[in-house]
């Protein structure tokens, strides 16, 4: 019995240190840099503290960051590119942006924390 329910202490803890990770909501990703492939960015939605987030253009088509909305002044948009990088400076807030040769079908959203 006692090495039973050690065993079970054990796996509630493991799981319990896990539970950020596993929480719902927010979906995408966590990452500072974000990739710009063919038609997409990834990942989308982002959930980043302030600072700079690195667009990296990773496909062969040429894309763009072009800021739709934000707080404060939106930070300049990227040049259209088929490779290289782009950094943005964010603050606080939720960022919406797109691509304009590819339009809605190609668009991501930045919270700030």
């Amino acid at each position: 019995m006692w090495v039973q329910l050690t065993g079970l202490a054990a796996g509630v803890l493991v799981l319990a240190s896990c539970s950020s990770s596993m929480s719902p909501g927010g979906g995408g990703g966590h990452s500072t840099t974000i990739t710009v492939s063919d038609n997409m960015f990834t990942p989308t939605p982002d959930t980043v503290n302030a600072g700079t987030v690195t667009f990296s253009w990773a496909g062969s088509n040429q894309h763009n960051v072009t800021w739709d909305s934000g707080p404060g002044t939106l930070p300049a948009n990227s040049t259209t590119k088929t490779s290289g990088s782009y950094p943005a400076t964010l603050q606080v807030g939720t960022y919406q942006y797109h691509c304009t040769i590819h339009g809605s079908v190609m668009s991501g959203t930045i919270v700030v924390h």
